[in-house]
């Protein structure tokens, strides 16, 4: 297995501001702040960071393909400029009610991302703000962390007996990971 260190971490809620109605275009892309900060913090602390997301807008035709890359595109563009950088991204472009093995919580994404990267998802944490990013780690063994932002807080309330690592936001999660070096 590669010796690199990585970090999985959600984007929606995590990364940057969640909408019930969906990130449908850059303008709508607003990181949380020190979020960006964050992942530039872990990069220099020898992290590698990939992104799992459920992007169902998709499937539900709120969005396409070209759109989602120009999302994404801000935000390798905005993290840039922050001194970061994400390694890669994996998504489940399917709604909710699709057989496929990849939308979280299954752990599909997971799985293609270890494949590919050839790493022990045991030595990785996933970083989300719901109970299925919880569940998608716990599937494959990963060391699932929760952030109060995006869902995270209502995660919290509604599965106060959750023991894993809480944290106030991503920033706080890379000063603890960095810390642990």
């Amino acid at each position: 297995m590669e010796t690199c260190k990585y970090v999985l971490i959600d984007r929606d809620g995590v990364i940057n501001e969640d909408s019930e109605d969906f990130i449908k275009s850059p303008e709508e892309w607003q990181p949380i702040e020190g979020s960006l900060e964050a992942i530039a913090l872990l990069n220099q602390h020898g992290y590698e960071v990939a992104v799992i997301s459920n992007q169902s807008g998709l499937a539900r035709g709120l969005f396409d393909e070209a759109m989602l890359t120009r999302i994404h595109d801000k935000m390798h563009g905005l993290l840039a400029d922050k001194g970061g950088k994400i390694a890669a991204i994996y998504y489940c472009p399917h709604g909710p009610d699709s057989l496929c093995l990849c939308r979280k919580p299954k752990p599909g994404l997971l799985e293609q991302f270890s494949l590919e990267k050839n790493v022990d998802l045991k030595t990785v944490f996933f970083i989300g703000d719901s109970l299925r990013d919880i569940q998608a780690a716990q599937a494959v063994g990963a060391m699932p962390i929760l952030v109060k932002t995006g869902k995270g807080q209502l995660t919290l309330t509604n599965n106060p007996n959750l023991n894993i690592p809480v944290f106030e936001n991503l920033y706080g999660v890379a000063e603890f990971l960095s810390s642990k070096q």
